[in-house]
């Protein structure tokens, strides 16, 4: 008897010494990495800015994890998949890195995951819009934050449908994210009753953008989307305004319009575009009062994605200290836990296949009139609750949803 109390009573101790080896944080460090365009047309979206955010989410934190020191590194991804790939293949074979924050072009995300998957290191995307990044592409080791293709097809789309632009043209950024966003439009369209009467792409960071509007201006249609981002679209809105697209009788629509690229045009060539945004700076007291920390550290706004590392940080920060680990399974499962309040979102949850769900809402770009200052930008027209902003588990096909 007194064996087999012995016997016990050791295997208990064994077990619970491997759970605690399990649990440890590593290298008694944690580690992040923030991969980023740093220098080419997404710059501004996330960037420099988006470390910023970053580095506030950890200061705000503590700076340490349970006595465990937070080390950043950043890296610009020069918006190429190899060069992400190599990047965060050294970063977890040889730094070590725990968690990887930023994650901005949709070719660069899909390349990045890949690597990560199967690691223990957890990425936490936030500047990347393809919807297929929480579908197709999903992984356990990959949570989508901020925003993604669904929504702002579904809205800003739907809207201009029913208000009577049946018939589209679309110029898309030639890479996963345009054609996710492209895809998700046309599905949208479609559904209501509209048509598709052309398309056609571009590559990354096009500067003359006259041929592609000439051929949108000859299709006659209705509507003209621009299923692009950053500097992009930036170039698009004034190719279209040099082009009188809009004195013709076509509406523009920016499908992907960020709060740097409003900035960028000012209210009065971008005045009146409606959008969907994950986030605003303005719309509640938290979130204005912590825009404010980040204007007097930048001298900018914070876009939606600054917000987003941000909140992603911290909510990974606290399942670290919660869990006492740093390993990827553990901290993702301990973030899946917990809602995420704070001054991105309240009630806020992830779901099995990576997507943190939220409400989005559809703004409407201010007249001259109307704004106040540089960066008194948008009105939010409505709310568009959580559970009706992204795409519904029942139409998934990620492995990780029950079926």
């Amino acid at each position: 008897m007194k064996l087999i109390k012995k016997v016990l009573t050791a295997a208990v101790a064994t077990a619970m010494s491997v759970g605690a080896a399990q649990a440890a944080i590593t290298d008694n460090e944690v580690r992040i990495g923030y991969l980023a365009d740093m220098s080419g047309g997404y710059r501004d979206l996330a960037g420099p800015n988006g470390l910023e955010a970053l580095r506030m989410a950890v200061e705000d934190f503590g700076g340490t994890v349970k006595g465990n020191k937070i080390t950043i590194v950043s890296a610009d991804d020069r918006n190429s998949p190899d060069v992400a790939s190599s990047t965060v293949r050294q970063w977890i074979e040889s730094d070590k890195v725990d968690m990887v924050a930023g994650l901005v072009a949709s070719s660069v995300v899909i390349a990045a995951t890949k690597i990560m998957a199967g690691s223990d290191t957890l990425g936490l995307v936030n500047g990347s819009a393809a919807s297929s990044i929480t579908n197709e592409h999903c992984t356990p080791n990959h949570i989508h934050w901020t925003y993604d293709t669904y929504p702002l097809a579904n809205s800003t789309a739907a809207a201009i449908v029913d208000g009577g632009g049946k018939n589209w043209f679309i110029v898309t950024a030639d890479y996963a994210f345009g054609h996710s966003l492209e895809n998700d439009v046309r599905t949208v369209v479609e559904a209501k009753g509209g048509k598709i009467v052309g398309t056609v792409r571009h590559p990354l960071g096009t500067n003359d953008f006259s041929s592609y509007i000439l051929q949108a201006q000859s299709s006659g249609a209705q509507v003209v989307g621009f299923a692009n981002a950053g500097g992009d679209t930036v170039n698009s809105v004034i190719t279209a305004g040099e082009f009188g697209l809009a004195q013709s009788g076509q509406t523009v629509a920016a499908l992907l319009f960020f709060l740097t690229d409003v900035h960028a045009l000012g209210v009065k060539t971008a005045q009146g575009i409606q959008l969907v945004t994950g986030w605003y700076w303005d719309k509640d007291k938290e979130a204005r009062e912590w825009s404010d920390r980040f204007h007097q550290r930048t001298k900018s706004r914070p876009s939606m994605v600054h917000a987003g590392i941000y909140s992603s940080t911290l909510h990974y920060l606290k399942a670290v200290e919660t869990t006492g680990s740093d390993k990827a399974s553990v901290v993702r499962a301990e973030m899946a836990k917990n809602q995420v309040n704070d001054m991105f979102t309240k009630d806020g949850y992830i779901r099995e296949d990576g997507r943190m769900v939220h409400d989005m809402y559809l703004a409407q770009v201010k007249t001259p009139a109307e704004s106040k200052n540089a960066w008194d930008l948008y009105k939010i027209i409505r709310t568009i609750p959580a559970d009706g902003a992204f795409r519904p588990l029942s139409e998934s096909k990620c492995s990780l949803v029950k079926k």
